[in-house]
């Protein structure tokens, strides 16, 4: 998976359930530009990226607009849980802000809407139904 200039647009916690959550675009495909053109078209979906058993979230992030872009995300540090029975692992989303940093059993990745062709990297506000952490697809 690449991670590369994916946007990031807000952060929860549920602690009942272990579970930290972000709410992210998603850039499925760089689409390379044609014979006659210059830029490149990027297939972007928004999505809830949910870490499983998650605890010690720490945050190092300078921000002059408040926009937090993903440049490379990192699985380090493979160690048993207390009981033994998983791997957990602690996942570095290095960032052009800053790092990002929590500590997991793994992730799961749920895509909202379809991927759409866009000219740029991010999905309109609310086009993408603003901040959102749900884990179902909405086709409209």
């Amino acid at each position: 998976m690449g991670w590369h200039d994916s946007k990031i647009w807000g952060f929860l916690t549920d602690s009942e359930a272990f579970e930290f959550m972000i709410d992210l675009d998603y850039i499925f495909n760089w689409v390379q530009p044609k014979k006659n053109e210059i830029y490149f078209k990027f297939w972007v979906a928004p999505v809830t990226m949910v870490f499983e058993n998650a605890y010690d979230v720490v945050f190092d992030l300078e921000s002059r607009q408040g926009e937090i872009e993903v440049a490379d995300l990192y699985m380090e540090n493979e160690r048993k849980t207390p009981n033994g029975r998983f791997s957990e692992y602690d996942f570095r989303f290095d960032c052009q802000e800053g790092k990002i940093k929590v500590s997991a059993t793994g992730f799961k990745l749920y895509v909202r809407k379809p991927p759409i062709l866009l000219d740029g990297q991010t999905i309109d506000y609310k086009e993408r139904g603003g901040i959102c952490f749900d884990r179902e697809i909405n086709n409209s």
